[in-house]
């Protein structure tokens, strides 16, 4: 059974209820969304998200991201492209940036 399909989702595509996040959660919606497996980066860039959220309670703008976990901008686009922040926060298991419309 794929492990998504026990995972609820709204209409945007970000987790109903964000304590259903597991890794392989997060590896499975990376596949979905055609990241193939994630690298050690990819997980460094979800988990700063993931801590950041469980602080603050709300995801990091893509410049506290960058800052934070010691990558450019390009490095991040490439990591996650076409819309990182909305990405890393669905893969995250974290609500839709504010940034985000």
């Amino acid at each position: 059974m794929d492990i998504l399909s026990k995972v609820i989702f709204n209409d945007h595509g970000f987790m109903v209820d964000p304590s259903q996040w597991t890794k392989e959660v997060g590896a499975a919606m990376a596949e979905q969304e055609g990241l193939g497996e994630l690298t050690e980066i990819h997980w460094k860039v979800i988990e700063f998200c993931r801590n950041y959220s469980a602080k603050s309670g709300s995801s990091p703008a893509l410049r506290m991201i960058t800052a934070s976990v010691g990558i450019s901008t390009r490095e991040l686009f490439s990591l996650f492209p076409k819309g990182p922040a909305r990405k890393i926060a669905r893969i995250s298991g974290l609500e839709s940036p504010s940034s985000c419309i």
